[in-house]
């Protein structure tokens, strides 16, 4: 909060991520210094196009302060656990739940960067559950369960890189390979256990090494500790941040959350993170409130 006491500081810091001495107009495409006109407004020398800084961010439209903002995102940097909805309605004094659900799930929009690098080296794959115990499924069979593909770089010897983690309609080739091709570069060497969905990444690009459970001596968590680890760490997250409640219908949001937390663990500057979490704020679309609720005819 000292370091951005009111809205101006905020729209400094914001006016700095997003353009710098960039400045780029949205209308004409034209990279000249604009004006800068009353109420925090720039007009374009070339074609008169008004814009604001948090225009075509997820700010836009926003009736919060700004100063909200910073602080709701430094909360949710700054804890190593991240906060829930109702930790920072306490916390920043918000007059209703719905105001912090939506400025988190609105940031969680942005902590998935546009263009952001494939997985590349050894890279373990598998897939795990979200949901409560289902009767009468067997396998990889799933009623109402999420069902969540996960890849891990693996380094040698020991030691975990980067995730990718993302729901999946079903287990099926194409589900699964749409996955790994989004997720890991060609030319990586991609382990799996012998679900025959994994078949063709040989035939895609990818070094394919089979880890065959049913025939070895060893549990999954052993032969591909990776997607394992992972999957524990994340379940344990939604349990004690969220206390597991957590809609189905939203579950990709937290898993993007999960995933910007994961590959910035070692990160010993909690300021950098909510640096980095501002900077692609101001670089995602607009999120409105009514494409971040689901109907729950779509669970």
């Amino acid at each position: 909060m000292s370091w951005f006491p009111d809205h101006a500081a905020c729209l400094a810091y914001l006016e700095r991520l997003r353009w710098g001495d960039d400045f780029e107009c949205r209308a004409c495409g034209a990279a000249s210094q604009p004006y800068r006109t009353t109420r925090s407004r720039f007009t374009c020398r070339s074609c008169r196009h008004e814009t604001t800084v948090t225009a075509g961010t997820i700010f836009e439209g926003t009736r919060t302060p700004l100063t909200h903002w910073f602080a709701a995102a430094w909360q949710l940097t700054s804890h190593k656990q991240g906060v829930s909805a109702l930790g920072l309605q306490r916390v920043l004094g918000l007059g209703s739940y719905q105001t912090a659900w939506t400025m988190l799930h609105k940031f969680r929009r942005a902590m998935v960067r546009p263009g952001r690098d494939r997985l590349t080296g050894e890279v373990e794959l598998d897939e795990s559950y979200i949901g409560g115990n289902e009767a009468g499924v067997t396998g990889r069979e799933t009623v109402t369960k999420a069902i969540i593909a996960i890849a891990v770089e693996v380094h040698d010897p020991r030691g975990f890189g980067r995730v990718r983690i993302k729901r999946v309609p079903n287990v099926d080739k194409a589900s699964l390979m749409s996955f790994v091709q989004e997720a890991v570069e060609p030319g990586s060497t991609v382990r799996t256990d012998g679900w025959r969905s994994y078949a063709p990444l040989g035939e895609l690009g990818y070094s394919h090494e089979v880890r065959n459970v049913s025939r070895s001596h060893q549990p999954a968590h052993v032969l591909l500790p990776g997607p394992h680890r992972v999957s524990s760490l994340l379940k344990r997250w939604l349990l004690g941040t969220h206390q597991g409640g957590v809609a189905l219908a939203h579950i990709d949001a937290y898993l993007d959350e999960f995933t910007f937390r994961f590959n910035r663990r070692s990160s010993r500057s909690r300021g950098l993170l909510f640096y980095r979490l501002l900077e692609q704020a101001v670089q995602v679309p607009p999120a409105p409130y009514k494409s971040l609720i689901t109907s729950p005819k779509g669970l």
